[in-house]
């Protein structure tokens, strides 16, 4: 991922027992430096496209897709928010059946995990329940076309069902639009960009406090 790249460097004390002095830094990346899309874009939705992730379409597809370069993989995922590409990415239909049968068990994948309502109408086309509430197996409404009678419109999810459903949920995101990503690089690498300090060495690089070396 080509994120790294973009963050500043710090020296910080060496934390290893074998450096040569206390005064012995070591340079590491600031991944406290974190990006994130400008304040006043996040509700301008012009900067935006909606995405819809393919199955099995990592960042690095979407970005070399969207942007012609896989290594800006980090952009899509810095703005469609996601932090932890590990829970946050949706996962391909293989993976998502291994990790369903790890979590539940081969045996009961299939079982229902709970139940929700399907759309009711009535004969004017008239959404009376929509689909998706949770209720019980046994959850009845009046017939809208028939007072007289009852409906049970109620279908049960499996374990399968329901991690397929959260997993459909991660699939639309928000992309940054091409005519913006440009505009958008240069704002990060200011934004990375070390200003004076008494921690300051060059624009990429900060040094900090030595707790060891005492005057």
């Amino acid at each position: 991922m080509g994120y790294f790249r973009e963050l500043p460097d710090l020296l910080y004390q060496s934390p290893h027992s074998n450096r040569i002095s206390s005064g012995t830094y070591v340079s590491a990346k600031n991944i406290f430096r974190r990006m994130k899309i400008r304040d006043d874009l996040k509700n301008v939705f012009s900067v935006f496209n909606k995405y819809e992730i393919d199955d099995g379409e990592r960042p690095d597809i979407v970005a070399k897709n969207l942007y012609g370069k896989s290594n800006l993989d980090w952009v899509v995922l810095i703005t469609a928010n996601i932090i932890n590409v590990r829970d946050e990415w949706p996962l391909s239909s293989k993976e998502l059946y291994d990790f369903t049968v790890s979590k539940y068990g081969l045996k009961n994948i299939n079982d229902v995990r709970h139940y929700e309502t399907t759309e009711v109408k009535n004969n004017r086309d008239i959404v009376v329940l929509p689909k998706g509430k949770i209720v019980d197996e046994d959850f009845k409404i009046p017939n809208p076309d028939n007072l007289n009678a009852e409906l049970n419109p109620v279908r049960g999810i499996t374990y399968y069902e329901y991690e397929v459903n959260l997993n459909d949920e991660k699939r639309n995101i928000d992309v940054l639009r091409e005519e913006y990503l440009q505009q958008f690089l240069i704002d990060i690498k200011n934004e990375m960009t070390y200003k004076r300090s008494s921690q300051f060495v060059n624009n990429k690089l900060i040094k900090t406090e030595n707790t060891r070396v005492t005057n």
